[in-house]
C-alpha cells in the first residue's frame, strides 16, 4: 500500500515510516480508562488522538483491529502494588457492587465518547473477563524464571530481568535510578526488591474482588492485564500500542518486560504516546483533584468555565495541538477554539451554497496534497486545520464576489472538507451544516424568512427588514448581506 505515513516511535525516540507487520492489516492496542469515576478532559485526549489514527489508517485502506481495554479490577491506588482497588474503593464509598460502579461509569464514558464523535474500537475487552488468560500468562513468566511466588502473590523479578535484558528502555530510566526513587510501602516486605511489581496479588480478607488461582485467592496486577489482552486479540507481535505519556512508566515499561519474559520477544513495534492536558502547568487528573469532567464542559457548570462548550469545541480544542505537545487548558483557549471552529463550519456551509462560474479567476493550491502531507507527518492535525482555514479564505472571497471559482474548484474544495474536516478530523456538523436531507424543513423555513426580508428591502420596507434581522439575531442567528445576496448561520 502506497503511503508516506510516519509516526513518532516512543521506543526509538524518532519518527519512523509506518510499515505494518502484515500487509493491509493493522493491529492497534490503546490503554482505555479505569472506570471508577466520570470522564474528564484527560480521558478525552488519548481517545481523540487514537481515534484520529484509527480513522486515518482506515482511510488509507487498512483493515484495522483496534483494541481499547476497560480496567475494572486490579488498578490499585497510587498506581502501585498497595492500597485499595480503585473500583472497589468507589463501590465501598457508594455502597454499590463493584460491577455496578463499572457499568455506571462505563455507560457514562461511552456517552461522552459518542458525543465527542470518537469511533468505538473493534474490541473493548474487560480485565475481569480475562482472568483465566492472565493466570496462564503469569505461569509463562514463572516458567521462564522471571517471577517468584511470595505469600500467595506473584512478583516480577526486575533485577534478574535487567541482567538479561534492559528494563527501562522505553522510559529511559536505569534500574539504579528506579531503586533510589522507589518508596518503601506497607506490605511490600514480601518483595525481593522494592522495584519488583505484582503479576498476581493475594487478596486480603476485606478485598471483595478476587478469583482462585494456583497461588492464592487474588486478582491480577494492573500491568499484566494489558499484556494479556493485547496478546489475546492481536497476537504475540502487533503494530501499535498507544496511550497517555503518563503511562510510559511504569505501566508500559512493565508491559515490555512481561512480553519479553513470557514470549521471548517484544510484542509492540510502534509505541505512541499523547502528551498531557495541563491546568496552570500541572497535569489535569483525578489524582490531582483539578480535573473538569466532560459533562461539566458540556453544561458549563464548572466555576472555571464561563459557558457551556459543545463536544465538537472540545474535540477541536484538542486537535489544534499536535498530539505530542502539551495542551494547557484555559477558558480563553476554549473561547478561541469555539470561534475558530465556527469559522470553519461557516466556510463549509458557504461552500455547499457556492455556484460555479464558467471560468476561475484564481489558481487554488493543492490543499489535499498539503493535508495528506500533514497527516503523514505524525498526524499533524494543527497543520491540517491551518490548510483548511487557508482554503476558507477562497470560499469567503468567492461568496463575497471578489473571486470566481469554476465547478472543478468547488468540487475539489468540497472533497477537501469532506475528507479532512468531516471524515478524518471527525468534526460533526451542527444542524445548519449537516446532511441537508435531514434538515430540509429547517433550512427552507429560514430561507423563506430571508426571502420575505429581501422583498421588504426591495420595497424599502426597512422596518420589516430590520425586524426579521433583529428577531433572528435574538434567536441566535447571524444574518449577513453580501453582494451575492443574504447568508445566515447560527452564532
Amino acid at each position: 500500500m502506497e503511503h508516506n505515513l510516519s509516526v513518532f516511535n516512543s521506543l526509538t525516540r524518532k519518527k519512523e515510516k509506518f510499515v505494518p507487520l502484515h500487509p493491509d492489516i493493522v493491529g492497534m492496542y490503546v490503554c482505555g480508562p479505569t472506570v471508577y469515576g466520570p470522564g474528564h478532559l484527560g480521558h478525552a485526549r488519548p481517545a481523540i488522538t487514537f481515534d484520529i489514527l484509527f480513522r486515518y489508517l482506515r482511510h488509507l485502506g487498512y483493515k484495522v483491529r483496534y483494541v481499547r481495554n476497560i480496567t475494572d479490577v486490579g488498578h490499585l491506588e497510587h498506581d502501585a502494588d498497595d492500597g485499595e482497588d480503585k473500583v472497589a474503593k468507589k463501590a465501598r464509598i457508594e455502597q454499590l457492587e463493584p460491577m455496578e460502579v463499572v457499568q455506571m461509569y462505563l455507560n457514562s464514558y461511552h456517552k461522552d465518547m459518542e458525543a465527542l464523535n470518537v469511533l468505538p474500537p473493534s474490541i473493548e475487552p474487560h480485565a475481569s473477563g480475562h482472568i483465566i488468560e492472565q493466570i496462564a500468562y503469569v505461569q509463562k513468566i514463572l516458567d521462564a524464571g522471571y517471577a517468584y511466588v511470595s505469600k500467595g502473590s506473584v512478583y516480577f523479578d526486575v533485577e534478574k530481568y535487567n541482567k538479561d535484558h534492559h528494563y527501562g528502555k522505553l522510559s529511559g530510566r536505569n534500574i539504579e535510578e528506579t531503586v533510589a526513587n522507589t518508596r518503601s510501602l506497607d506490605g511490600q516486605d514480601e518483595k525481593r526488591n522494592p522495584i519488583d511489581f505484582a503479576l498476581w496479588k493475594c487478596a486480603s480478607p476485606e478485598h471483595i474482588m478476587h478469583w482462585p488461582s494456583p497461588w492464592s485467592e487474588g486478582f491480577p496486577g494492573w500491568h499484566l492485564e494489558c499484556s494479556t489482552m493485547g496478546t489475546k486479540y492481536l497476537g504475540e507481535t502487533f503494530d501499535i500500542h498507544g496511550g497517555g505519556m503518563d503511562l510510559m512508566f511504569p505501566h508500559h515499561e512493565c508491559e515490555i518486560a512481561q512480553s519479553v519474559a513470557a514470549c521471548g520477544h517484544e510484542a509492540v513495534r510502534y509505541w505512541m504516546h499523547n502528551n498531557m492536558i495541563t491546568i496552570n502547568g500541572k497535569k489535569m487528573g483525578k489524582s490531582y483533584n483539578n480535573f473538569i469532567t466532560l459533562e461539566e464542559f458540556f453544561n458549563g457548570s464548572h466555576p472555571l468555565l464561563s459557558q457551556a462548550y459543545s463536544p465538537m469545541v472540545i474535540r477541536f480544542f484538542i486537535l489544534q495541538a499536535q498530539y505530542r505537545s502539551t495542551v494547557d487548558f484555559s477558558n480563553d483557549a476554549l473561547l478561541a477554539s469555539e470561534k475558530a471552529l465556527q469559522k470553519l463550519t461557516d466556510g463549509y456551509r458557504r461552500l455547499q451554497n457556492l455556484l460555479p462560474a464558467e471560468a476561475s479567476t484564481v489558481e487554488l493550491p493543492d490543499y489535499s496534497k498539503l493535508c495528506y502531507e500533514a497527516m503523514d507527518d505524525d498526524l499533524n492535525t494543527p497543520m491540517v486545520i491551518a490548510h483548511l482555514f487557508d482554503a476558507c479564505k477562497y470560499i469567503n472571497q468567492a461568496t463575497d464576489g471578489l473571486i470566481k471559482l469554476n465547478a472543478d474548484d468547488i468540487a475539489r474544495l468540497r472533497h477537501l472538507f469532506d475528507i479532512f474536516l468531516i471524515e478524518l478530523l471527525g468534526v460533526r456538523m451542527s444542524n445548519e451544516a449537516a446532511d441537508s436531507s435531514n434538515n430540509a424543513a429547517y433550512e427552507q423555513a429560514v430561507d423563506l424568512l430571508m426571502e420575505i426580508r429581501a422583498n421588504a428591502k426591495a420595497n424599502k420596507d426597512w422596518a420589516t427588514s430590520d425586524l426579521i434581522r433583529d428577531k433572528l439575531a435574538a434567536f441566535g442567528f447571524n444574518v449577513k448581506d453580501t453582494k451575492n445576496g443574504v447568508e445566515w448561520s447560527l452564532k
